[in-house]
C-alpha cells in the first residue's frame, strides 16, 4: 500500500509541476522576482505538502517559526531529501538557494530558477566558485534576501555521519549576518533516491540564530553541534514512529 501511495503522489507531483510551470510560463518575462514568489513558488510549495499528506500520509510538523529574524539572513540547513529545497520554502519572504549550475541549464526549471534570482555555483572549480557565490550572494543579502545555504553540500542519509564544508563559514564571515541554523528528519520519510514516501510525520526545527561576529572555527563547531544534536533526536523520534532500529547502520537510500 506504501508503494501504492507513493506512486500516486509522484504522479500527482509531476502533473502538478508540469501544470503550474506551463500556466506561469506565458507571465514568466512579465513577473517580478516577488511576483513569481508569491504567485508561483509559494502555492506550488503548499501544494506540493497538501498531495504528500492527503496521497502518501506523510505530515508536516514545525517548530521555532519565532526564531526566524527579520531581514537579511544565513540560512544553513540540514540537507537529507528534495523535500526540503521544496517545503520550507514558505517560511522564508524572499530566499535565495545557492545550487548547482548545472540546474541552470534545465529547459524551463532553469528559467524559473534565473527569474528567482538563485545562485548557481561551479563546483568544479573551488575556489573561482567560493568567490563568485560570495559576490552574489552579498548583492541578494543587500537587497533585504535570505541565503539558504546546505552546509553539507549534498544530500545525506538519515543518520549518516555529518559532512559539512567549510564554505558556510567563509559566507558566515564573509557577510556579519545572523546565521539561522534548521535541523530535520525528512531523510526518514523522502530518502533520497528512493521512490517510497513513508507516512508519518516530518519534523522540522528553526533553531536559535547565530549571531555574527564569531571566529571562523567557533562557528562551524557551533552550527553543526546545533543542527546534529537537534536532527539526531528527530530521527530518533522518526524512527521510533516508523518502527525501525534505534540506532541502525545508515542506508544510502
Amino acid at each position: 500500500m506504501t508503494l501504492l501511495r507513493s506512486l500516486l503522489f509522484q504522479l500527482a507531483f509531476y502533473c502538478m509541476t508540469i501544470l503550474f510551470m506551463l500556466l506561469y510560463l506565458p507571465l514568466l518575462p512579465f513577473l517580478s522576482r516577488r511576483g513569481l514568489w508569491r504567485g508561483l513558488v509559494v502555492p506550488w510549495s503548499r501544494t506540493t505538502s497538501f498531495l504528500l499528506r492527503v496521497i502518501a500520509g506523510t505530515k508536516v510538523e514545525i517548530k521555532g517559526r519565532e526564531n526566524i529574524p527579520e531581514g537579511p539572513l544565513l540560512i544553513a540547513s540540514k540537507h537529507q531529501s528534495a523535500w526540503e529545497t521544496i517545503a520550507l520554502l514558505p517560511l522564508f519572504s524572499d530566499p535565495a538557494f545557492i545550487l548547482k549550475r548545472e540546474l541552470m541549464w534545465l529547459p524551463i526549471f532553469g528559467w524559473y530558477a534565473a527569474k528567482a534570482q538563485m545562485i548557481p555555483i561551479n563546483r568544479g572549480t573551488r575556489t573561482k566558485a567560493l568567490k563568485a557565490m560570495t559576490l552574489r550572494a552579498r548583492e541578494e543579502l543587500a537587497k533585504g534576501r535570505q541565503i539558504l545555504i546546505f552546509p553539507e553540500g549534498t544530500r545525506r542519509p538519515a543518520g549518516a555521519p555529518p559532512a559539512y564544508k567549510f564554505g558556510v563559514s567563509h559566507l558566515y564571515s564573509a557577510f556579519g549576518v545572523p546565521c539561522l541554523p534548521v535541523a530535520l528528519n525528512s531523510g526518514l520519510y523522502w530518502p533520497r533516491n528512493a521512490l517510497i514516501r513513508r507516512p508519518g510525520t516530518i519534523r522540522v526545527e528553526v533553531l536559535p540564530v547565530i549571531p555574527p561576529g564569531l571566529k571562523r572555527e567557533v562557528f562551524f563547531e557551533r552550527l553543526q553541534g546545533d543542527i546534529e544534536t537537534a536532527s539526531d533526536r528527530l530521527v530518533a523520534m522518526g524512527r521510533a514512529e516508523l518502527g525501525m532500529p534505534s540506532d541502525p547502520t545508515p542506508q544510502a537510500v
